[in-house]
């Protein structure tokens, strides 16, 4: 057989197999829109995290014997599962915006393409958002590995104690110096938020030194503005110089490589047992000597690892704080239970913020 002939058989074998895959996505459809239906008579919520995370782990295990990547695989699948999502109900998706910051980037990362995304201006709009119903979910910053825990997203859980953490993600965050045409020769003012800033200050003071540094609200902001000034620059995501016709003068200038950010995903009420969990609490202290020691104990003899404490202002009173708990574990778990009741026995007050499942890599 000759090399053009076989090459017109293979691609007639790649339109059949084209034609089935089209068959199967419109049968997975079908069948997707029938269990939004049997989701809705149960009173059941259409976005469930951990059936999520099921259908990956199996597509993760399929896929380990063939050539198909496996990242790029996981990549095709949550854009299929958020389409039949969306089918099921328009889920409405709010973040910290604008479009093309990295908080738009996370959401985009945990729901996939077919969610409608509604930019907020603030952390507390979000928050707002979601106590409202007027979307499913919220996507905001609360710590990143650099900077630390964001504060104004700690205080937001006090003003909306109906909103609870429903999931999470990590992202990794890369910064780029955009420019419209893509050069550095001309940039005489570079635009970007102040964590941004703060994360390239090596970067920009080595290579960059005299320029003026402008902050802005967001790295999308700066993106926004650059835009705008021929002779601007903005330190910015990819996914920004995508949005705002910029393009990539160089790429990677953050300080630190391993930079990431958490992201909580913002709902309302706890989602179910996984296995693999995490909740999130706010505990207030008693006034007393050891008071925080004989409450961290209770966890410790539980077994339980605690992966953050952040001590915030209440806002009730001058030096009266309350603190911010991240550990392993689900309110369903005994170990957990008998966590709350070591608590209450030492007469703590604390409120449960969420328990939902631990952020796993998709790839």
């Amino acid at each position: 057989m000759e090399a053009g002939e076989k090459l017109i058989r293979l691609r007639e074998k790649i339109d059949e197999i084209d034609e089935k895959i089209v068959e199967l996505l419109n049968k997975r459809a079908e069948i997707a829109v029938e269990i939004g239906n049997i989701k809705k008579e149960l009173g059941l919520p259409v976005f469930i995290p951990a059936r999520e995370s099921e259908v990956y782990d199996k597509i993760k295990n399929l896929a380990r014997n063939g050539i198909f990547p496996i990242d790029s695989l996981l990549y095709i699948f949550r854009e299929i599962v958020s389409v039949c999502v969306s089918l099921q109900k328009k889920v409405k998706v709010a973040f910290l915006g604008p479009m093309g910051t990295f908080t738009h980037e996370a959401a985009m990362s945990y729901f996939g393409l077919g969610v409608d995304f509604v930019p907020v201006k603030f952390v507390e709009g979000v928050f707002e958002e979601v106590a409202r119903d007027h979307v499913s979910f919220g996507v905001v910053p609360i710590e990143n590995s650099v900077e630390g825990i964001v504060s104004r997203t700690l205080d937001a859980f006090m003003d909306f104690p109906d909103v609870t953490i429903v999931g999470e993600i990590y992202l990794k965050i890369s910064h780029n110096l955009l420019t419209k045409s893509g050069e550095i020769n001309n940039v005489k003012k570079i635009y970007s938020h102040p964590h941004a800033i703060s994360q390239c200050k090596k970067w920009l003071s080595s290579v960059l030194p005299e320029v003026e540094i402008v902050y802005t609200s967001s790295t999308a902001e700066a993106a926004k503005i650059a835009s705008e000034e021929y002779s601007a620059g903005a330190v910015a995501s990819e996914l920004a110089a995508t949005l705002y016709g910029l393009k990539v003068a160089v790429k990677g200038i953050e300080d630190m490589e391993d930079n990431y950010t958490r992201f909580v995903i913002l709902g309302k009420g706890f989602r179910e047992f996984t296995g693999s969990d995490k909740t999130s609490l706010f505990m207030s202290l008693i006034d007393e000597v050891g008071a925080l020691k004989k409450a961290l104990t209770v966890f410790a003899d539980n077994g339980i690892n605690l992966t953050r404490i952040e001590s915030r202002p209440s806002r009730k009173k001058p030096w009266d704080y309350v603190f911010y708990i991240d550990f392993e574990g689900h309110i369903e778990e005994d170990r957990v239970k008998r966590v709350f009741l070591g608590l209450e026995k030492l007469k703590i007050e604390y409120r449960i913020l969420g328990s939902y499942p631990k952020w796993r890599n998709l790839s």
